[in-house]
């Protein structure tokens, strides 16, 4: 065996024993008060439980207590030591395949390299006998106080298992090397992702056993905390079949049995699982669970993230939806990021947003980590970069829960050297070392949009996720309006009493729903020589809630539009104007969201599409007395720009200009039909782009932004769209002038000339 045969976790027993009345694994029952020999025939340290007498009556300092039993004077419980459990025969489940290629990303060194990490970082009593009496008088929670692994027996594993899987997973160990090798290889792609060994039944019983026996300790009050470094894993485990590298699910094992034999002291328990990969078998197994609460923080990335959809489409998956069913509603929480990359910053913001408010509302009596180390940085299968700082945070914020009564135990996380460091900063952590220092980086903005949804699930359940959480269907039923269109409607109010500006009608079922008042158009557009096309986002908002109850009061909240002058000077120059609002979110017959994103690119690129192609084909084309036309895309709306420019080849001739306000992706014009277009695009267009725009912060980026499929690219000086419109309002009149004819330009000889004497150039 490797060298950690050697370590001892602080609890006066030699790891090495292996004769006398020891358990299965060697190692004392810690309930026994018989002295035991060593391989050598020397007597050994007595080992009873913490605070126990060999005659199982409670040590006084002053008796002639067994000097290895925790001291009784220390026993409040903030002077118990941490736990640990580990035993290396979890180390023989190992892949039956022993072809060219044997490794696997379920390694039996996973667990090794965490213990050696733990040893070489002092965590871990490795002295004499001598010392060790010593200690425990002097400074018990110096080191880790060992937690005897041992088997699982079969009632503990069908607590939460079928029987009939406990079979197939005992069968394993009767199985010919050939049978396993077929099993494995049949077995260890898709959902299944398994592989199994001839001792992997055995491996599995002391892996449940072992989380079995930490969480009863630190319910007991034998350690403050503890740390369980089994494996093979076991939240992907389902109740009737094992599942990506799982065999027994070993958290909810022994949060069962936990629940059954300390009925007063664990009632309610909150299974937290920060595993990159969602748990579906915790969360299968206690679904309809009232008393215990699961959070999950995992990659969904739409359900394409394993563990991926279920077989069976009425079984729920890491959705951000399913919320627990029956009496368990509201006892299950998924944090299912929008895809890997995710970090520090996402993970704290989810532990303070999310899952600190709802488990200190749920109050439980214990908590357990699933702790998959997968999302760390440095681990390729997770592909995301949370530190070893940031799991030391996320483990002290739960300790401030249950009495500080944590279980962790172990389950993925591939990268030998990320799955040490990061098991390290939780176990220093446990012992009482405070967090590192350390700067919270920003929070992406999808990631924050995920965090909100969770809040708007979860608000029906949870008191404290209701503060600015609006309940859509009241709303609705008391004929309340979205916001946006309530601003659109004042905007098509004003341009109506303004310049007798009217909806263009749209003649598309789906189209008409989204975009219902959100074309207008000068009166008698049909017979102006110009035309302004605008194609921009909706107004800004900007509001201070309360600070107190985060009611929203519409005195604290403005709207801003810095389209309004643009279309004023068009119109005050004889332009006919065709206002376009994209509005960020896509009618939805099924409208019962409180908070709703924004329609994702595709969405929207497919209906700005067929808008501004309906526009040109239906109107803009047909006008055949327009001299000019000139463009302008404000914001993300933009998009609408491109997509015209690219589908229709006769923009070009009839369009004199383009003018896009940029604050957020910067969008190549280019056409696989039409070889010119992205020169056109480039000699005919001003691109304003925010002065903060990430293209500007490395020179290779700001590079390819000018080349010409972007068009001409312009940095702004301010940032913002409604700072940008009003900073660069005189050099766009000037462009426009200029392209149009009016201030000399190529197309000289049109322009003012062409209005008429009551400014509406023939419009009404």
């Amino acid at each position: 065996m490797d060298d950690n045969e050697n370590d001892v976790v602080m609890d006066g027993e030699d790891h090495r024993m292996d004769d006398g009345p020891s358990a299965a694994n060697g190692f004392l029952d810690p309930t026994t008060t018989t002295t035991t020999t060593t391989t050598t025939g020397e007597s050994s340290l007595l080992e009873t439980t913490l605070g126990q007498s060999a005659n199982g009556t409670a040590q006084d300092e002053d008796q002639g207590s067994d000097p290895t039993g925790y001291p009784e004077h220390l026993r409040r419980r903030g002077l118990l030591p941490t736990g640990c459990c580990y035993d290396d025969r979890m180390k023989l489940h190992a892949n039956a395949d022993f072809g060219p290629n044997p490794h696997h990303p379920e390694d039996p060194s996973r667990i090794e390299y965490i213990m050696k990490t733990f040893k070489k970082a002092g965590l871990v009593f490795t002295g004499s006998d001598a010392d060790l009496i010593r200690i425990i008088e002097t400074e018990p929670t110096k080191y880790m106080w060992r937690i005897p692994a041992r088997e699982a027996t079969r009632e503990e594993i069908c607590s939460v298992h079928h029987p009939a899987h406990f079979l197939w997973v005992e069968a394993l160990s009767r199985k010919t090397t050939q049978e396993l090798r077929e099993l494995s290889t049949r077995m260890d792609q898709g959902r299944d992702s398994l592989y199994v060994g001839s001792m992997t039944y055995e491996a599995s019983l002391i892996s449940a056993g072992g989380a079995i026996e930490t969480c009863k300790s630190v319910v007991a009050g034998t350690v403050k905390n503890a740390f369980a470094i089994i494996r093979p894993p076991g939240h992907h485990a389902e109740f009737d079949a094992p599942m990506g590298f799982c065999l027994f699910n070993n958290v909810p094992i022994a949060a069962k049995i936990c629940q059954a034999d300390y009925p007063d002291l664990c009632r309610k328990i909150l299974i937290l699982d920060w595993d990159v990969h969602h748990g579906n078998g915790i969360q299968n197994l206690f679904y309809d669970d009232p008393n215990i609460l699961y959070i999950s923080l995992h990659v969904y990335r739409g359900g394409e993230f394993y563990p991926g959809k279920p077989d069976n489409p009425m079984t729920p998956d890491g959705g951000l939806e399913h919320c627990g069913a029956g009496p368990g509603l509201g006892k299950n929480v998924n944090i299912g990021w929008h895809d890997q990359g995710m970090g520090d910053g996402e993970y704290m913001a989810a532990f303070q947003k999310i899952v600190m408010p709802i488990a200190h509302e749920f109050n439980p009596d214990l908590v357990i980590i699933s702790a998959g180390f997968d999302a760390a940085a440095g681990d390729e299968l997770g592909a995301c970069f949370v530190s070893p700082g940031c799991y030391a945070h996320m483990t002290h914020m739960l300790m401030s829960l249950a009495g500080g009564k944590v279980a962790v135990c172990l389950e993925g996380g591939y990268d030998l050297e990320a799955i040490s460091k990061s098991a390290l900063a939780v176990a220093q952590t446990l012992m009482g070392e405070p967090p590192p220092q350390m700067e919270i980086p920003k929070i992406s903005r999808d990631a924050s949009k995920v965090l909100a949804k969770v809040q708007a699930y979860q608000a029906p359940y949870w008191e404290c996720m209701r503060a600015g959480i609006v309940d859509v269907q009241e709303m609705q039923a008391q004929e309340s309006s979205r916001l946006h269109d309530v601003v659109r409607r004042a905007q098509r109010q004003v341009l109506s009493e303004k310049h007798g500006m009217l909806p263009l009608y749209i003649q598309r079922d789906i189209l008409f729903k989204s975009f219902e008042n959100q074309v207008l158009v000068t009166r008698g557009i049909q017979a102006a020589k110009k035309i302004l096309v605008i194609v921009h986002d909706p107004p800004e908002l900007h509001a201070q809630p309360d600070p107190l109850d985060n009611t929203m009061e519409p005195h604290n909240a403005w709207v801003t539009d810095g389209v309004t002058r643009y279309i004023d000077w068009a119109i005050e120059k004889g332009y006919g104007v065709i206002d376009v609002n994209v509005p960020h979110y896509i009618t939805h017959p099924e409208d019962t969201d409180a908070f709703t994103q924004r329609a994702d690119e595709r969405t929207l690129q497919a209906q700005v599409q067929e808008l501004m192609c309906y526009i040109w084909d239906n109107y803009l084309q047909l006008y055949d007395g327009v001299e000019d036309i000139v463009l302008m895309g404000v914001g993300n709306a933009y998009l609408g720009i491109k997509v015209l420019l690219i589908n229709r080849l006769d923009v070009k001739s009839r369009v004199a200009g383009v003018i896009n306000f940029v604050n957020g992706s910067l969008r190549p014009v280019k056409s696989d039909v039409d070889a010119d277009l992205s020169s056109w695009y480039k000699e005919h267009s001003q691109v304003y782009v925010a002065n903060d725009h990430a293209c500007w912060s490395d020179p290779d980026l700001t590079r390819k932004v000018m080349k010409r499929r972007f068009g001409n690219v312009i940095r702004a000086q301010v940032n913002g769209l409604t700072p940008m419109m009003a900073e660069h309002f005189p050099d766009v009149q000037q462009f426009i002038m200029e392209r149009v004819g009016e201030g000399g330009g190529e197309k000289g000889g049109k322009g003012v000339g062409d209005v008429s004497e009551d400014g509406t150039g023939g419009m009404r």
